[in-house]
């Protein structure tokens, strides 16, 4: 499995914006095959903090997805509210076992 974590720092005038831009692309990414989960988070202790948690089947699908047309055009609406440069960590994970 693929873990990205992402996070974007928005301007306060800009928070409700970027929230709707990163809800409507977790939403499409979503249904994109091999997509486990895409979710967008507002930071409790600083809310202009938007954290993107995203979980894939493999590499392949995380790489499709970047290629996804949209995925670009959200990377370009969400620079325009941002106050710092975005961060974005990829992992490989595997899964551990319980107990």
């Amino acid at each position: 499995m693929i873990i990205v974590l992402g996070e974007v720092l928005v301007a306060p005038e800009h928070r409700a914006a970027a929230i709707a831009v990163g809800l409507a692309h977790c939403a499409r990414s979503r249904a994109e095959p091999g997509c486990l989960s895409h979710d967008c988070f507002i930071d409790a202790a600083n809310p202009n903090r938007l954290q993107f948690v995203e979980r894939w089947l493999d590499l392949t699908a995380l790489r499709v997805h970047f290629g996804v047309p949209d995925s670009a055009a959200f990377v370009r609406e969400m620079q325009a509210f941002v106050v710092e440069p975005p961060k974005m960590n990829i992992f490989e994970a595997t899964e551990a076992p319980r107990g």
